[in-house]
């Protein structure tokens, strides 16, 4: 019992933590871009909330808002792996990049579509005093001198936003904006920036307004419509109430009676709405809670976790490149807002695992589950082979959209998404999911791989051709002859994966036969002087945005500091070769992924720092991530503003990194922090194996360590210091205890204390 109090007590003080005001996006005055507003989401639905030339806009968005109509030319010709190996073998490049690149950089469409905008007239309302955005309770509140306030938010599990204003004057004037489809055309083939959004070709949609009432209908393409309605009611003189919905109709769907549905939910009241709203987002912040002695890092941590909590849901689709922020600048968004795999969505949902959100990180599952047919049909069509591969830039429905096809026709791809099934399944040891979910998902792409690859003379597996994510960007020089260590990689994983799973659910013919395919894959490629190389014939040797040839330490750890001597000289010499060729051409995520690496190396300083020069370098002051260096300080020579969200996510993966690491078989807590860092605590991160770790540490002194287990598993936990002793131990049979470890058995339930 008194383990269970403290456990409740440390949960209690660090869940305060996430609550506290210096938490918040609190401002002085409205943001006057779309990409420095106020956000709030479900999933499902967004807004924006900023000042739009003198009035307060509310840019709305739905993450189902798409044109689907097929990419323009990608299929007109050849569409296959083998003409494309045998255009490189012939040293003829022009046709591929006419056939493959061109139509993705040239056409408007298929591309994530904005939603439209409320705006109110704010000239009688005075100065704004403040403008803040509350994380615990997902709500944006705005104050002006002349006592006019504004509440606003997305429900947490509703398809709806509400706001209300008190104190307003009674002639305040309310409009609903639509996203200028008709607009003469002037930007085109211009896919970082945007398309203009005439190049769609819509019919410009219809208003209508009523007393209390908006309604916006657009017409999209084939057939595909959606519907913007919103409803006010006055429950005072000077007071308001209201209520927003986005509908969609297409050929699987209809449209619903929106009108009566927010008849419905406006009677039930703003104040009554905000209380289920709430409830969902403390159950969320109850997940897990940290403190560290740098306010910028641990601001940001938490600024990350309230947009992961905004954007991922079950039900709705997973984090795009902007998710359900579609830009609000009358152009098409940075690369169409599609589905990247090369990269975005998988650095999006590294925090799901020890963040200890599991199932915000399933959405991601979900999505690619309910489009594995139209996957088979792309890996039946490109390849000519059974299995599972998947496109590395999609549509919402999981197609082919085209690109520089090293990394949007990737024959790995689903490997990198295996990775995902693989954690999701180690880190909640669910046996029903792993029996029904992530081995067929990673059996399926192995089953891929075998059939892609060949065996040279020599017995050694290997693509036909390889590549790295946009080395020599979509050039012939692009693809290579050896098996890339990205590639590599990624294949080595997935086999490894398959191996591990089968046996896992007995299947031991299966096991023995996907490692014994295992073996017959290479050594990574290493130079002489014992750093990761991009491939074989080519050294790391240029700055880039993508660490492509270190995917072996992060994120699959198939080279690891744990190791000894060996593999810690390849970690620290590749690090120290990203160093000295320097930041260049590195984007935002670019640093937030290399916390994680310099985690990974137990560098605590480098992970702290590059954390840092993240925060304050490569994100708006809504903490978006810009990509580029918004100081022009040196940090990167890319400057430009688009905004895409897997840099932030990966920075709070690379914070949890530092904090607790269970990949190498043992639970380690505060493995990577600078020295400085004195006092530090962090409450129910995960671990793999589903165990729930809370630790503490005092003037550089670790007081705590609590694990609590969800299901009855062994493990073994790293004690970083002799004066830590068992305190308690419920449900645990202790197996072995020496040379600074812990070996255990775990009941389901169990909890161990460690304490100084």
């Amino acid at each position: 019992m008194k383990t269970i109090i403290l456990f409740s007590c440390l949960l209690i003080s660090l869940l305060s933590n996430a609550q506290e005001k210096k938490h918040n996006l609190s401002l002085d005055s409205l943001p006057t871009r779309w990409d420095e507003a106020l956000p709030i989401g479900n999933g499902m639905l967004g807004a924006l909330v900023w000042n739009k030339e003198g009035s307060l806009r509310f840019s709305l968005d739905q993450a189902e808002l798409w044109d689907e109509r097929p990419m323009k030319g990608l299929h007109r010709n050849e569409f296959s792996y083998k003409w494309i190996q045998e255009q490189v073998f012939k040293k003829d490049y022009k046709p591929v990049q006419d056939n493959f690149d061109w139509p993705y950089d040239n056409e408007p469409a298929p591309t994530k579509i904005p939603g439209g905008a409320v705006e109110f007239n704010m000239e009688k309302f005075g100065k704004v005093v403040s403008a803040e955005l509350d994380i615990k309770t997902a709500t944006v509140k705005v104050i002006w001198d002349k006592g006019v306030v504004l509440k606003t938010f997305v429900h947490a599990t509703k398809p709806i936003g509400y706001f209300s204003f008190e104190n307003i004057p009674s002639s305040v004037e309310m409009n609903l904006i639509a996203p200028l489809y008709n607009n003469p055309v002037k930007n085109i083939a211009d896919p970082v920036g945007g398309d203009d959004l005439g190049r769609l070709g819509y019919k410009q949609g219809s208003i209508k307004k009523t007393d209390n009432s908006i309604t916006y209908l657009q017409q999209g393409w084939g057939g595909f419509k959606y519907k913007i309605t919103i409803e006010w009611k006055y429950t005072s003189t000077h007071s308001i109430e209201g209520a927003w919905i986005i509908s969609i109709e297409d050929k699987k769907k209809k449209f619903n009676d929106d009108n009566l549905f927010l008849e419905r939910e406006l009677k039930i009241g703003i104040d009554e709405n905000q209380q289920s709203h709430t409830s969902w987002w403390n159950v969320f912040w109850n997940k897990s809670a940290l403190k560290i002695p740098d306010e910028t890092i641990e601001k940001q941590w938490y600024l990350e976790q309230y947009k992961f909590g905004s954007t991922s849901r079950v039900g709705a689709p997973p984090i795009s490149l902007q998710a359900i922020w579609t830009a609000d600048n009358g152009r098409i968004p940075p690369w169409k807002g599609d589905f990247h795999h090369d990269l975005n969505t998988q650095l999006s949902y590294w925090p799901s695992y020890s963040g200890n959100h599991l199932e915000e990180g399933i959405a991601y599952l979900d999505h690619l589950d309910q489009n594995k047919e139209n996957y088979k049909r792309y890996t039946k069509l490109f390849f000519g082979v059974e299995g599972l591969a998947v496109p590395g830039v999609t549509t919402l429905d999981g197609t082919e959209m085209g690109g520089w096809i090293q990394y949007s026709l990737s024959p790995t791809v689903s490997s990198w998404l295996s990775h995902h099934y693989y954690l999701q399944w180690r880190y909640s040891m669910d046996t029903a999911f792993l029996r029904t979910r992530a081995y067929p998902w990673i059996k399926d792409v192995a089953i891929f791989l075998e059939r892609i690859t060949n065996k040279n003379e020599k017995g050694i597996r290997k693509l036909p051709i390889s590549s790295s994510p946009e080395i020599n960007d979509n050039s012939l020089n692009a693809w290579f002859f050896d098996n890339t260590n990205y590639d590599l990689a990624l294949m080595k994983f997935n086999f490894s994966a398959a191996k591990e799973l089968a046996s896992e659910l007995g299947l031991k013919d299966e096991s023995l036969h996907w490692d014994s395919i295992l073996h017959e894959f290479p050594d990574f490629a290493i130079s002489k002087n014992n750093e990761l190389m991009f491939a074989p014939t080519l050294e790391y040797n240029v700055s880039h945005r993508h660490f492509s040839h270190m995917m072996a330490i992060h994120p699959l750890g198939l080279i690891n500091w744990e190791n000894g001597t060996k593999e810690q000289e390849i970690i620290h010499n590749t690090t120290s070769l990203l160093d000295s060729i320097g930041p260049d051409y590195w984007c935002g995520y670019s640093y937030a992924w290399e916390s994680n690496i310099k985690a990974r190396a137990k560098d605590g300083e480098g992970a702290a720092k590059a954390l840092e020069i993240f925060a304050k370098a490569f994100c708006s002051s809504n903490s978006f991530h810009l990509n580029g260096d918004q100081t022009k300080s040196g940090l990167s020579k890319y400057t430009y503003r688009p905004f895409t969200l897997e840099g932030n996510f990966a920075f709070a993966a690379g914070l949890q990194e530092m904090l607790l690491q269970s990949y190498a078989g043992y639970i380690e807590v505060f493995p990577a922090i600078p020295s400085s860092w004195k006092n530090i605590s962090f409450n129910s991160l995960r671990a793999e194996g589903a165990f729930l770790v809370n630790a503490s540490m005092e003037n550089g002194i670790v007081k705590t360590i609590t694990i609590n287990a969800e299901k009855g598993r062994e493990t073994i936990i790293k004690i970083p210091s002799r004066d830590l002793k068992i305190k308690s131990k419920v449900g645990i049979t202790i197996i072995d205890e020496k040379e600074g470890f812990i070996k255990a058995v775990f009941k389901p339930g169990a909890v161990l204390e460690l304490r100084n």
